[in-house]
């Protein structure tokens, strides 16, 4: 890393950090569609890519956003959309041909209360099944998060780096907390952070290129649609070549390959943060907005003699089950800190050794959690002298 007392420092809001983050990770199309809480996103990228002669569109609705930067990315380029609850629904069955089709491209969704309308202007992480299990089928799904905005712009650019590395559709899954924060953010210098390039294929034209058909390493090279060679795209089952195929061992190939190019690599995607967890007999679990209270309370209990410890996820899925289950081994006590009905505690329960042991601290009316909120359930749970 270079060093940073020569980087520039801003005072900025979280979702412009998304935005310059995917420009720095070179994002070099943008398609999207207004709404609350991301708009600014999508604002940001209609000033800043055309002054550096990148390509951005407003399209008529999130469907054609997402369809759009699906085209854009099998032509070569890095891409990005960004959305909130509703359009994100819209986008489930584009977001399944994308996995399916094994393009590259990275979806923002800063959440916001819902279903349906909800609370458009409030705060909520209750999408976090729905980036798991929206679109229909089996498949396998890359979603970071951050709790700043520090870590969103390094997370941000991890999710171009994912996308590119295992050819798929990455969701950086943030909330409108964290996308309305305004705080300090210490711009990375230009060659500070790993930025993966796309993988192109090596073949040369008038060659046969198999673009389906896995490098040793699991990589599949792309060719840019339109240029040297000629191959199918579809959301069919398809052989190495795209063409649709009905043939059962290579479906079940098929597959199999979507879900373990992810699953398999979970030690590689996994991203969290850690305090104080070596002596915790209570383990906070939290991640987006909701662990900047749960951080709060930690260090807050920590100074009054409590041994109290965060877990913070910043890859939500996969779900990194044998992370957790090792950094709660030895916990009395484990409360996750969400805003939903209670989503990643069922995650939890199912990969900790005593599921018992495992509570809740939530909210849903749309106000942000507070360092109240989790003492209340921490003083239920552990006694009046917390």
């Amino acid at each position: 890393m270079t060093n940073k007392t020569n980087n520039k420092i801003a005072f900025v809001q979280g979702n412009e950090v998304c935005a310059e983050a995917a420009l720095y990770a070179g994002a070099g199309f943008y398609a999207g569609y207004p709404i609350t809480p991301s708009s600014e996103i999508m604002e940001h990228m209609a000033r800043r890519m055309p002054a550096m002669g990148r390509r951005f569109l407003q399209m008529e609705d999130e469907i054609a956003s997402l369809a759009a930067i699906i085209g854009a990315s099998l032509t070569g380029h890095k891409v990005m959309t960004a959305t909130s609850g509703p359009g994100f629904s819209l986008m489930q069955e584009t977001l399944g041909f994308a996995i399916m089709a094994e393009i590259p491209c990275v979806i923002v969704n800063v959440q916001r209360g819902g279903p349906s309308t909800g609370l458009p202007t409030q705060a909520a992480q209750g999408d976090v099944y729905q980036a798991r299990w929206g679109t229909h089928g089996d498949h396998a799904v890359i979603a970071l998060t951050a709790s700043n905005n520090q870590d969103l712009f390094e997370m941000t650019v991890e999710a171009f780096n994912m996308a590119e590395t295992y050819r798929t559709p990455v969701i950086v899954l943030i909330d409108e907390v964290i996308g309305h924060l305004r705080e300090k953010l210490q711009m990375p210098d230009p060659d500070e952070l790993e930025v993966v390039k796309r993988l192109r294929t090596a073949v040369p034209h008038g060659v046969d290129y198999h673009p389906y058909l896995p490098r040793e390493d699991g990589r599949l090279p792309m060719s840019d649609f339109g240029d040297k060679h000629r191959y199918n795209v579809t959301g069919l089952y398809h052989n190495m070549w795209g063409f649709p195929t009905t043939d059962p061992g290579v479906i079940d190939g098929l597959i199999h390959h979507l879900i373990d190019k992810i699953e398999n690599n979970l030690h590689q995607i996994t991203r969290y943060k850690e305090y104080y967890l070596s002596d915790a007999d209570c383990v906070l679990i939290s991640y987006g907005c909701s662990a900047r209270s749960a951080l709060h309370i930690v260090k807050n209990r920590r100074q009054r003699g409590m041994k109290l410890g965060l877990l913070e996820l910043q890859t939500l899925w996969p779900f990194p089950a044998g992370l957790v289950r090792e950094k709660c081994s030895g916990a009395q006590h484990i409360v996750v800190v969400e805003m939903n009905m209670g989503q990643v505690v069922h995650e939890v329960k199912r990969a900790v050794d005593h599921p018992e042991r495992v509570y809740l601290a939530n909210r849903v009316d749309g106000e942000f959690i507070t360092p109240t909120n989790i003492k209340n359930v921490l003083r239920v749970i552990m006694g009046r002298g917390v």
